[in-house]
């Protein structure tokens, strides 16, 4: 497996890169850069803004009609360790715009805008020699919603896996979680598993294609919801600083007929930066 933090290298905003000199120079980092971010376990710190749009639909009235936008401000944050493995911590913080919530009284929809749910990932990660990945650790979601309808009132916890394989053209691999809740003030009960599979191609000049569906599975109320997934994206890298640029789509194929969202439209910018604690856990 190639890599690009091997090569004879500048260093920019802290982040290690081989040297541009030219057109096929900055095609050659974009591609590796791309195949490191495509990486789950990937060593880069960066900062990802995934603007999200979804459209809903269900048996409710007017359902069809509803409609929200959710800004998810979701950084990685790798510290390497002695040993070369990484320790990751990927916290997610959510913005919701216009989430449609059901009013009993008035038998429609009404709106609310706030903070939802910060939740963040602790694991351990490690990449062998021949490309494969494993990670494990815990997730935890924090009930720091700005409204009882934006979010679970609940503190919940649990554990992560991540096993997959990493090439010079693709990134495939499976990442479950599960959470219980353990601590709050609602009367709501979490137990959700969650899966993400995911199939990255990479066929150069700094494209990404693949798949990344997150799968989840409510054990009490016994509902899946399932998309089929799209996404594309781009590494480019401008005045020496990498960017990743992407699309995504998802349809969902299974989710509550009551109501739930039929489909998700993404955008989502990601810089490459310099991690401030980079250095936390080096002796």
């Amino acid at each position: 497996m190639k890599n690009f933090l091997t090569k004879p290298a500048i260093c920019i905003l802290g982040l290690t890169l081989i040297p541009i000199a030219g057109a096929q120079e900055a095609a050659s980092s974009a591609d590796d850069i791309a195949r490191e971010l495509s990486n789950p376990n990937t060593p880069l710190a960066s900062l990802n803004f995934k603007n999200q749009f979804r459209l809903f639909d269900g048996d409710l009235p007017n359902a069809g009609d509803q409609w929200n936008y959710t800004m998810l401000f979701q950084p990685s944050l790798p510290f390497a360790l002695d040993n070369g493995d990484l320790l990751l911590w990927r916290p997610a913080v959510p913005l919701i715009v216009e989430q449609s919530i059901w009013d009993s009284g008035t038998l429609d929809f009404d709106n609310e805008t706030g903070l939802g749910d910060i939740g963040f990932d602790l694991a351990y990660a490690h990449t062998s020699d021949t490309g494969i990945l494993t990670a494990f650790g815990l997730f935890t979601t924090l009930p720091t919603a700005t409204s009882s309808n934006l979010g679970t009132g609940r503190w919940s916890i649990g554990p992560e896996l991540l096993i997959g394989k990493l090439t010079e053209s693709y990134v495939l691999g499976i990442f479950p979680n599960h959470q219980w809740d353990i601590a709050g003030w609602s009367d709501n009960d979490v137990n959700v598993t969650t899966t993400q599979v995911f199939a990255t191609f990479l066929p150069g000049g700094g494209w990404n294609v693949g798949t990344s569906p997150i799968m989840a599975y409510d054990w009490n109320s016994e509902q899946w919801t399932i998309p089929i997934n799209l996404t594309v994206g781009k590494t480019v890298v401008i005045g020496g600083k990498p960017w990743k640029i992407g699309v995504e789509a998802n349809y969902y194929v299974e989710q509550s007929d009551s109501f739930g969202p039929e489909w998700m439209f993404g955008f989502n910018i990601t810089p490459v930066i310099k991690n401030p604690l980079a250095g936390l856990f080096k002796r």
